[in-house]
């Protein structure tokens, strides 16, 4: 298993520092689905201050308050053998009180999965407004609120109908690693294999610290994902009954997603719903749990495009139903590795691992962007499909990295493969290039798997063209 040292997060990290810089109440409210991280976050940035963390569970008011209690008493050195507090409002003045005498001392208070103990005490969120209305506010406290249920916490903490609605100071959502950020977690791997590993297993640092540095890629997907023993091969479904009422429906959209559905009727269809069940209800809360998103041709407007076309957003849940979830029954009898080794490893998987790698060359972008190693500093980023007039056929343009102000555009292609007619590709790119109009300053990219096409390929790109290969990409990280 991959070391647990904390690594990434650094924006994170800055976010947290800066609120606590400050010398007045704060109040942070930190959420993102379960093993996304948000725990070892909190123990980073907390290391060293004077901490008050506790953490509920699923279990009732009574048994939450109990605990919490024997935080409170533990914390401010008194015995947790004292009875616990009657009720939250008392625990909350009592901190009040313990803090006004030790004025001198900032506290961070730490109430991680909050939901839990709201859902068990439904007047938890109105009694903690009461409190920081009328106690905490007042002080130099640091108040984080974090909760993996995503769904509560933007409408019960979050949202404007929730007692605590103006409360926060600050809010973050935690998102999966890139890949770049998920290579520093695999310092074993080559930039190739971190590129296979992300589009396998995504950017969550649990799902990235079960992979064995001593096993091969394929070894570590068989026994992860194509065995009923692995770690990970019930993932999925165990997150969509962690958060959803009904994990059948919305898990059978997913399966029509992840088998290449991507409008809305169809993956209605697929998923054996009808047009008037709702699809756009399920389609809506998986998007907002970030396992799937909408996707528009760049210069288009979301809301109105009717180009849009749907995909599941996380590279873990995609390469789960794209190629385990088939195969579940081999699985469950024991037959899962030879399902991996005969219909996943192979073809199919380079394609797949081909679009994953259009997502890493335009998050790399983001972070070149950031570091001012482009031409022009962007403002949008995307992808671009249509029909190509002149040829009348579907075409696209991998990324693009544009500033409308400036009329400044990136165009460039990715291509995951050993071989490659370079000239004819950086023909076809500039081809199509031309089909993005409304720019008067234009720049070609060429994003490369091994160092011999980079090597072509900058021999016969001209001045307009930069030639970029996985080595180069991975520098952020491996100098």
């Amino acid at each position: 298993m991959v070391g647990t040292e904390f690594v990434g997060r650094e924006r994170e990290l800055k976010t947290l520092t800066r609120m606590w810089s400050r010398d007045t109440f704060q109040m942070m409210v930190l959420y993102g689905r379960r093993r996304i991280g948000k725990t070892a976050l909190l123990d980073e940035f907390a290391a060293g201050k004077h901490t008050l963390y506790f953490t509920a569970r699923q279990q009732t008011s009574a048994a939450n308050l109990r605990d919490f209690s024997r935080a409170v008493y533990n914390f401010f050195d008194l015995p947790v053998s004292l009875p616990p507090f009657a009720l939250w409002q008392d625990a909350f003045d009592f901190i009040i009180k313990k803090q006004r005498d030790q004025s001198a001392s900032r506290l961070l208070f730490v109430f991680d999965e909050f939901p839990y103990a709201a859902m068990s005490e439904p007047s938890l969120p109105s009694t903690l407004q009461i409190s920081i209305d009328h106690g905490f506010k007042d002080s130099s406290m640091m108040m984080v609120l974090c909760g993996s249920n995503e769904g509560f916490m933007e409408s019960e903490v979050l949202g404007v109908k929730s007692p605590l609605y103006g409360r926060r100071t600050g809010q973050m959502r935690l998102a999966p690693f890139d890949a770049f950020d998920t290579a520093l977690m695999l310092p074993f791997a080559s930039p190739e294999d971190v590129v296979r590993y992300y589009a396998t297993f995504g950017g969550t640092p649990y799902y990235l610290k079960q992979i064995q540095p001593d096993l091969s890629y394929e070894e570590n997907v068989i026994d992860l994902l194509f065995d009923t023993s692995g770690l990970l091969y019930e993932e999925p479904l165990m997150l969509l009954r962690q958060e959803l009422r009904d994990p059948a429906v919305y898990n059978s959209v997913m399966d029509a997603i992840g088998a290449g559905a991507n409008r809305q009727n169809i993956i209605a269809d697929k998923a054996g719903l009808s047009a008037h069940s709702g699809i756009s209800k399920y389609l809506a809360v998986l998007s907002d749990l970030g396992l799937i998103e909408r996707n528009v041709p760049f210069g288009e407007d979301l809301a109105r495009s009717r180009k849009g076309l749907w995909h599941i957003k996380d590279p873990f849940f995609s390469f789960w139903y794209r190629f385990v979830s088939p195969h579940c029954s081999q699985v469950e009898s024991g037959d899962g590795g030879i399902a991996a080794r005969g219909e996943v490893f192979g073809p199919a998987l380079d394609t797949f691992v081909g679009q994953i790698f259009e997502d890493i060359c335009r998050q790399w972008l983001i972070r070149a962007n950031r570091d001012e190693l482009l031409p022009f500093t962007a403002t949008q980023f995307g992808k671009w499909w249509g029909t190509d007039p002149r040829l009348r056929e579907q075409i696209d343009i991998d990324v693009i990295a544009a500033n409308s102000t400036t009329k400044d555009i990136l165009l460039g292609e990715c291509k995951w493969r050993e071989s490659l007619d370079v000239t004819e590709t950086i023909e076809t790119l500039r081809f199509r290039s031309t089909l993005i109009t409304g720019y008067e300053h234009r720049s070609l990219a060429l994003f490369l798997k091994t160092d011999a096409l980079v090597q072509t390929a900058k021999e016969r790109a001209e001045h307009d063209m930069t030639v970029y290969g996985v080595n180069d990409m991975f520098k952020f990280v491996h100098p």
